[in-house]
């Protein structure tokens, strides 16, 4: 690899390395030590193909999600089964994955611009800016710059959109998925809200069971299934489709809300 190879976003490949390999370093006591991340599924991701897979999670906190997410994908790819052991995968590690961000909370500060060198695509949210509703029309260049990762490699995505649980799944997320045609594997993560604060940079608990399942890539027919079939798809294999709220008392979703209001309110007072 030259010295100042570039991805096709312009960053240089052996400056994002060292990113990964830095933030790796500095963060793997959050799911290894202060918490103990239990992994299932890492099989799937050794069989996976280099370049246009796109997985879909649950979102719990800004930044944690994605940072467990290229732990584990390089432990996988390292050989490591269900475990993030050994922080020697982070040496040599994948280069072409990418993850679907907000431009104005990759925008927020040093450490979110650093983060966004590991692999951010940053886009505009059509749905809220600075914190209100708004409805605006999906920026082209957005979706093109996710068709260029996607080509060059793996791509992590959020359907919601939020962090809240049970919202709903962003149509954009299915499009992508029915013009592209990406192999999709869907990942459900937990603990992550109860271990993390809402950014996922400041440990809030520790000794939280955190949960970090991968499962089998989605059978899609591309050409025949609809938006609305898709969609419906990906929320039962994320598990946030309303039904799972039988499970889970609508009760404790509220007060877990009214929880991340209240420290939402408690981290713009500490800045």
């Amino acid at each position: 690899m030259g010295l100042f190879k570039r991805n096709p976003f312009g960053h240089i490949l052996f400056i994002k390395k060292w990113v990964i390999r830095i933030i790796g370093s500095l963060s793997h006591r959050r799911f290894r030590g202060f918490n103990e991340l239990q992994i299932e599924g890492s099989e799937i991701i050794k069989s996976l193909p280099d370049k246009n897979v796109l997985f879909i999670s649950n979102h719990q906190t800004y930044f944690a999600d994605v940072v467990a997410m290229f732990h584990v994908f390089n432990a996988s790819l390292s050989n490591r089964e269900d475990n993030i052991k050994n922080i020697g995968y982070l040496w040599n590690p994948k280069l072409n994955i990418y993850y679907v961000a907000a431009k104005e909370t990759m925008k927020s500060g040093l450490l979110p611009k650093i983060l966004a060198y590991a692999g951010s695509i940053s886009i505009e949210r059509t749905w809220r800016s600075k914190g209100e509703d708004v409805n605006r029309q999906v920026k082209m260049s957005d979706i093109s710059n996710i068709k260029k990762a996607l080509d060059d490699g793996w791509v992590i995505t959020f359907p919601q959109g939020t962090t809240t649980p049970f919202k709903p799944i962003r149509k954009g997320t299915a499009h992508i998925i029915k013009h592209y045609k990406p192999v999709v594997v869907p990942i459900v993560i937990d603990g992550f809200r109860r271990s993390f604060d809402k950014k996922g940079l400041r440990v809030k608990k520790k000794n939280i069971l955190q949960t970090f399942e991968i499962k089998e890539p989605l059978e899609i027919d591309y050409e025949n299934e609809s938006i609305a079939e898709i969609v419906e798809k990906i929320e039962y294999a994320i598990e946030q489709h309303p039904s799972f709220l039988k499970v889970i008392p609508r009760e404790e979703i509220e007060a877990q809300e009214e929880l991340n209001k209240l420290r939402k309110w408690r981290l713009e007072d500490d800045y």
